[in-house]
């Protein structure tokens, strides 16, 4: 089951990322853990641990992981990159925060 959307800019960078830290049996994890100033915080790592009740879906070549609490607040999310002058790094859309903090770490979701 896809739960977000991982553009293909997103996904080459992500296999730049794989590839360089040589580790070509990992996934893409992304999860929503307690903190932040909104309440919640994103995380993403690369894992090769996957749980029977995770929900895996491939994109673009990458292999993408979404534990099922966190898959309550993820659902419909995009995950681009963008590398300009102005700004870098991942870019999530997720359409279920109802509010974000100003450093934008953190979110809550209604």
């Amino acid at each position: 089951m896809q739960v977000v959307d991982l553009t293909r800019e997103a996904a080459l960078k992500v296999k730049q990322l794989i590839e360089r830290d040589g580790r070509a049996d990992h996934a893409l994890r992304l999860k929503v853990v307690s903190g932040g100033c909104s309440g919640l915080q994103y995380q993403m790592m690369f894992d090769d641990q996957l749980d029977e009740h995770d929900l895996l879906s491939e994109q673009h070549g990458v292999r993408v992981v979404v534990d099922s609490k966190s898959a309550d607040f993820l659902t419909g999310t995009s995950i681009d990159y963008v590398d300009g002058l102005d700004d870098s790094g991942f870019k999530i859309n997720n359409p279920r925060a109802s509010e974000s903090c100003g450093c934008g770490e953190s979110f809550s979701a209604s």
